[in-house]
């Protein structure tokens, strides 16, 4: 089945009569006909450069006709870049592709160790580039049509148990100011459920402490309001009025969460953190940036929380992203039911 573009057939034109003027691919033909094919990259680098500049067309194709989110554009930008490597070692351009291509990179994905839904991921960036190569009639065929996604487990995320949560909010020393953001941070995270990327790019002027709301800017630029737990606005005003002047020294970015320079926090910032506490705590997981927000949901499940509620507070757009959540619940329940009931297991015979 032919997938259709997604922009607006004026501004892939724009984007195509941009991208014919600064690269040879397409050639000077006449804009009704089908585009002519290069030979495939010349030693000279041309070919190279030609594929730097398409993938360049692409990245703001994303940004400013898909409207993708930033996390998302550097995503698919990361996928291709590995596509094209390979294309260059084929000294092939990304129009004289052939599904048999695809394959044998997709096949080199698995066998460098990417779990499949990495594979998986790869090959939705490439459909999504080849989708706009043939919009933006830069190719006349899309390699990637008749191949099947690979087949992927439903993996469950980690999660904590509500004491193992405790016990990992009591890891940071407040009486130091990186300290008290670390224990504000924490806190924040599991009382809101937000994303990483919300974490970090939560503003001052996003919470509102007396109403204790969270104004979250999710993906897409989606908002919505969460609640703030009395807990986690105890130490976020303590903090605001301790150790972020601290840190910031009154000058510095409009950001909640900043790292020890005054400066917005990056991902690995966070990821170090939290990898720092969950060691301290000597929990039994490998710690994931979202751990704290998968054990927000299922705790609220587990607790009775009804699941669009649960889908509302964690800014999905499907209720079935949300249900894997209700899985993780159901096997909350039986292993509470194997623990208590007195006649869910079978006691073992020895000796018979």
């Amino acid at each position: 089945m032919k997938r259709k573009p997604t922009s607006n057939s004026g501004s892939l034109a724009k984007h195509a009569l941009r991208a014919s003027e600064s690269s040879s691919i397409r050639g000077g033909s006449d804009p009704g006909q089908s585009p002519p094919v290069a030979r495939g990259p010349r030693s000279d680098g041309s070919g190279a450069k030609q594929i730097r500049a398409l993938a360049e067309d692409f990245r703001q194709y994303l940004l400013l006709e898909r409207r993708l989110a930033g996390n998302t554009v550097d995503s698919y930008a990361g996928d291709l870049q590995k596509f094209l490597r390979f294309l260059v070692h084929k000294k092939k351009l990304p129009a004289e592709a052939k599904r048999a291509h695809v394959a044998e990179y997709l096949s080199t994905l698995s066998k460098r160790g990417f779990d499949p839904s990495s594979v998986a991921r790869n090959l939705s960036s490439v459909r999504a580039f080849y989708s706009y190569l043939i919009a933006a009639r830069l190719a006349t065929c899309d390699p990637t049509e008749l191949l099947e996604r690979p087949r992927l487990w439903k993996r469950l995320p980690q999660i904590l148990s509500v004491d193992d949560v405790k016990e990992l909010l009591a890891q940071p020393d407040c009486s130091t100011g990186l300290g008290l953001r670390d224990k504000a941070m924490l806190e924040f995270m599991y009382a809101t459920g937000c994303r990483v990327s919300e974490l970090l790019t939560a503003t001052l002027q996003s919470i509102d402490l007396e109403e204790r709301q969270f104004r979250c800017l999710g993906k897409g630029g989606k908002e919505r309001m969460v609640p703030i737990g009395s807990h986690a606005c105890r130490v976020l005003r303590e903090y605001l009025l301790t150790s972020r002047p601290a840190l910031t020294k009154g000058k510095g970015p409009g950001f909640l969460f900043v790292n020890a320079r005054g400066r917005k926090l990056s991902r690995m910032g966070f990821w170090k953190i939290l990898r720092k506490y969950c060691l301290q705590a000597r929990l039994r997981i490998t710690p994931s940036p979202h751990v704290l927000r998968h054990s927000f949901a299922t705790h609220l499940l587990e607790g009775g929380a009804d699941l669009r509620v649960v889908q509302e507070l964690l800014g999905h757009s499907s209720i079935s992203t949300t249900q894997i959540y209700t899985q993780l619940d159901r096997e909350y329940l039986k292993s509470v039911h194997s623990r208590f009931h007195p006649r869910a297991t079978v006691p073992s015979h020895k000796g018979n």
